[in-house]
């Protein structure tokens, strides 16, 4: 198939193709006599592995390292790779819910009306108590 069919296929765009040709997570394709870059079942499947492994939140750092021990099959360091990354969206999560019980804080201490010199959400932000 041809780049684009690839791309349709996978549900990337024909540039992303490209680019992940050219920093080596997809091997280069070979080519037809008219030019045209010709690709297979492997390379469709390689690239649903990348787009899934970024929804994952994997970075292509990490999804070039999943790929190369893929092929070594070493799966304990697959595992610690997918270990690595569920601890950093662990850590994310436990910022997030800090943050968003902050803002619950400051949304219940805000009365939603008065003057914006006394708003305890402008004041918070700013390092001011309430006056």
């Amino acid at each position: 198939m041809r780049i684009g069919q690839l791309a349709r296929t996978a549900g990337v765009a024909i540039d992303t193709v490209r680019y992940y040709e050219r920093v080596g997570l997809l091997p280069p394709a070979g080519r037809l006599a008219s030019g045209y870059r010709r690709y297979g079942h492997a390379e469709l499947k390689r690239l649903r592995f990348i787009r899934r492994a970024k929804a994952l939140g994997f970075s292509l750092e990490d999804i070039a390292e999943l790929l190369s021990l893929g092929e070594r099959s070493d799966v304990a360091s697959i595992r610690a790779v997918a270990a690595r990354k569920q601890a950093q969206v662990d850590a994310r999560i436990a910022e997030l819910e800090r943050v968003r019980d902050g803002l619950r804080t400051l949304v219940a201490a805000c009365p939603g009306h008065g003057r914006a010199e006394a708003c305890p959400i402008l004041n918070a932000l700013s390092g001011e108590d309430a006056t």
